[in-house]
């Protein structure tokens, strides 16, 4: 084993290729960063539309993080602007997955050009390990997705990706716990998660379906890094390693830096809902927002809206009408809602500041979707979670904070996963202001430094770039 010193004088080059989704590529840069301020050198990859809407690099880190612009091939079917899940409608999104396979070659180049030690990319890029290989380049899978996610959905990957039988034949065996799974755990998907999402378990205008995708990417790599830490989910880590057959490298939860709190960037936009906040009492404003890639029904919408209204509380409601300029399905709130509503709440239809919104202590509780990274940032900020979950993995990620007693699940009809105005108004009622919901507000506090602590984070870090700088040699991979 090398010795510090000689680490410190061996920085790294390493790439980093996430999948051209906001909700992938921001934990990728969050990671990104906390690798530069340690002085090694990140070239973060994406389309130059996507790296245009990303946050600029902070002076101090933009001699060790640069952005790289690959375009991203032309795909009959998908519009010419189109770069990110968020400017398409669902179906259109394995479009943009056959565009980014598009983006190999050009890829390729780039790696032969700029020789890095290592290469972190994404679920979808199951090529970019064989690729790697091919060059001498180490490679790691990153998942954004919890352990858990990876480890119940996957199982023994190497099995899946080659064709072999996991045990799963029909969709009803996601939404058990798997063989595999830890004991006594309940994680599963409930059957109307797991239906609207089957096209991503078989083939699809992608090519390869996504879970196969999952797999190749991670079987193709040489280690695999995971966005969790050891003492929230030991026992999904245990698996990860156990049915996968290599090594695992929890990297923390990503927690925001300080700067994204910063008022550096304070607009008019932010002033004026400031204000609006600040005439609200302490903790009686709830948050709602369900990311940039979920998007409810127009009776799912409607129920929420209906709900919001019956609970008497006040809320500040970030609303996605549409998933891009394409989309045809465009939501609509029931009539006069805003007027009824008005004074108590705020319906914001274009982007919002979440972390200076959910910063807020008139702000006492965060209606989500579940995406990990909008947890992340309610326990960083004490917020109570009130759970509604619509794709991807965000099933998964409810159960685990339903396991933990980090949030409540809306209740919700077992097959259809239809829910009533009722049961929002009394689920957002019961972790805002009661006192049996109690158990959630503690929950944050209790979490905060398992999630948020400056030093355990760095430590994640700095295990995984020790096991880089002694790996940093060509690839054992053959494939």
């Amino acid at each position: 084993m090398s010795s510090m010193a000689e680490k410190i004088n061996r920085k790294l080059h390493i790439v980093m290729f996430p999948w051209l989704a906001f909700g992938h590529m921001i934990p990728y840069l969050n990671l990104a960063k906390l690798i530069a301020q340690k002085g090694h050198t990140v070239s973060f990859v994406s389309t130059p539309r996507n790296i245009d809407r990303l946050p600029r690099i902070p002076p101090h880190l933009s001699s060790h993080l640069v952005y790289v612009k690959i375009a991203r091939p032309p795909v009959d079917g998908l519009p010419e602007y189109a770069e990110a899940t968020t400017d398409l409608p669902y179906d259109k999104v394995q479009l943009l997955k056959k565009a980014y396979d598009g983006m190999q070659d050009p890829m390729a180049l780039f790696l032969q050009a700029s020789n890095p030690n290592w290469v972190m990319y994404d679920f979808a890029t199951y090529w970019m390990g064989p690729l790697a290989a091919r060059l001498g380049i180490r490679s790691a899978f990153f998942s954004i997705l919890i352990a858990a996610c990876v480890g119940f959905t996957l199982g023994p990957a190497e099995a899946l990706f080659n064709g072999g039988d996991n045990g799963r034949n029909k969709l009803e065996d996601f939404t058990v716990p798997a063989s595999w799974s830890p004991p006594g755990s309940t994680v599963s998907f409930r059957i109307y998660e797991i239906l609207r999402i089957q096209d991503s378990l078989s083939d699809n205008d992608g090519g390869l379906s996504d879970i196969l995708r999952f797999a190749g990417s991670t079987v193709n790599c040489d280690v695999i890094a995971v966005r969790s830490c050891s003492e929230f989910e030991p026992e999904w880590i245990r698996v990860l390693e156990e049915v996968n057959k290599k090594a695992v490298f929890p990297v923390g939860q990503l927690a925001p830096l300080e700067s994204d709190m910063s008022d550096d960037n304070e607009n008019e936009e932010w002033r004026e809902i400031k204000m609006w906040l600040d005439n609200r009492e302490k903790d009686s404003v709830v948050y709602v927002a369900f990311g940039s890639e979920a998007k409810p029904t127009q009776e799912e919408l409607t129920g929420l809206a209906v709900g919001l209204e019956k609970s008497g509380l006040s809320f500040f409601w970030v609303l996605k009408t549409r998933r891009g300029e394409f989309d045809p399905d465009v939501l609509e709130l029931p009539n006069g809602f805003e007027e009824r509503t008005k004074g108590r709440g705020w319906v914001c239809r274009s982007w919002a500041p979440q972390m200076k919104i959910l910063g807020h202590e008139s702000v006492g509780g965060f209606l989500t979707h579940c995406g990990w990274s909008s947890v992340v940032e309610a326990v960083y900020l004490e917020k109570p979670l009130i759970l509604l979950t619509f794709l991807a993995d965000q099933g998964i990620n409810a159960r685990v904070l339903e396991e933990k007693k980090m949030g409540h699940p809306i209740p919700r009809d077992e097959k259809d996963g239809s829910f009533t105005s009722e049961s929002v108004a009394e689920s957002l009622r019961l972790v805002m202001v009661e006192e049996q919901g109690r158990i959630y507000r503690d929950k944050m506090k209790e979490m905060k430094p398992l999630f948020c602590d400056k030093e355990r984070q760095d430590k994640y870090v700095d295990t995984l770039l020790s096991y880089f700088q002694d790996h940093r040699g060509q690839s054992t991979r053959t494939n």
